[in-house]
């Protein structure tokens, strides 16, 4: 039994490297992240294909709008297709059918861009990865309120970013000033991501607020709750920065209510980054917070109880779960009693693109 049992364990070992090796021309998104870091570009490249190799899988609303992309040049200064790039957005209709890509030359947009619900399938894309185009605005929840405060808001669904800065340029919140709150980015619409996609503020950098969405190779800076909203997410190899100098800092606050929404964040190769030992993973905003840490390096910025929650009664109902973190901290000796240890089992639903449905509408990164 036990010559059996080594050998079922070196088959299943074979198999997984040879699909992490062979070129792959379906998406099977149910392959797992493979727990080797070094593996992770030539994993993503092997399961999420080209348009050509994926139609018979995807929405098919989406190969038909990804088969005529339009594209649109802007510049910083205005020399562009357009003046700006809200005017360019003015363009494009509601119940648009056909990707729009909006090239974005280097420099600095200081406007405030808000793409609403009916206009689908737009893409901002920056010319050079090595000198992204910023986009910046200084909006505060006192103007605006929370959610609207951000720089870059967008409702629709299909919508993508690759090689883009977004900033919002508000003072740091002091604690004294109200509605000093201030959003960077605020994504509402369903099937979106961000690839090489920077984001800047302090109090709740980014709104992840309803729908599916994937971040690769992101950065995402802040003090408190700064990725918060009831999206469902998969974050890949994303830095997530603690900025010194709080008391207090909270990297999440997920808004999930009860067990029945079908949401939650997930966090998978990425790097928790700052000092000072005072940062939470996460925080019960709402009862029912969902948020996984995997295969995640932490710094020391991060407390030792790791999670917090608001009311007690949320002990019982939060669902804050780790596996296979490294860093000094990633020691789960004195978390809180509510964070769940997970086993390779219970963690490989969220180590995995089923997890965003991906096979149905991810495509590697827009290329103008």
């Amino acid at each position: 039994m036990a010559g059996k049992i080594v050998s079922s364990i070196a088959l299943e070992t074979v198999i997984v490297s040879i699909i992490l090796c062979m070129p792959i021309v379906f998406s099977d998104d149910r392959v797992p992240i493979p727990a080797d870091s070094a593996q992770i570009n030539s994993w993503f490249d092997g399961i999420v294909r080209p348009l050509s190799a994926r139609k018979a899988t995807l929405d098919p609303a989406l190969v038909t709008a990804e088969s005529e992309p339009k594209v649109i040049k802007l510049k910083s200064d205005g020399s562009g297709d357009f003046k700006t790039i809200n005017d360019a957005i003015k363009t494009i209709p509601d119940g648009n059918t056909k990707r729009v890509i909006l090239s974005l030359a280097p420099g600095n947009y200081k406007e405030k861009v808000k793409i609403g619900m009916y206009k689908p399938f737009i893409t901002f894309y920056g010319e050079d990865p090595n000198n992204m185009p910023v986009l910046v605005f200084g909006g505060t929840a006192k103007e605006y309120d929370t959610v609207e405060s951000a720089t870059l808001i967008v409702e629709s669904d299909y919508f993508n970013a690759v090689n883009l800065k977004i900033v919002n340029s508000a003072p740091r919140p002091d604690g004294k000033r109200e509605g000093a709150q201030a959003a960077a980015l605020r994504i509402g619409g369903d099937k979106s991501s961000f690839y090489n996609v920077k984001l800047y503020g302090y109090q709740d950098t980014l709104c992840d607020d309803r729908g599916k969405h994937f971040y690769k190779d992101c950065y995402i800076e802040g003090t408190v709750d700064f990725i918060f909203g009831s999206g469902k997410s998969l974050y890949l190899n994303t830095e997530l920065h603690v900025i010194p100098g709080d008391q207090l800092a909270m990297i999440t606050a997920q808004a999930r209510k009860t067990d029945s929404e079908d949401t939650g964040y997930s966090f998978v190769h990425c790097k928790v980054t700052g000092t000072g030992g005072v940062a939470y993973l996460g925080r019960s905003w709402m009862p029912a917070a969902k948020v996984v840490f995997a295969y995640t390096e932490m710094s020391d910025a991060i407390n030792p109880k790791g999670w917090s929650i608001v009311k007690p009664e949320h002990e019982s109902t939060v669902r804050f779960a780790e596996y296979d973190n490294k860093g000094p901290g990633a020691n789960v000796d004195k978390r809180a009693k509510f964070v769940n240890k997970l086993t390779k089992a219970d963690a490989k639903p969220f180590v995995s693109l089923s997890y965003i449905e991906a096979s149905k509408w991810l495509l590697p990164p827009a290329k103008a």
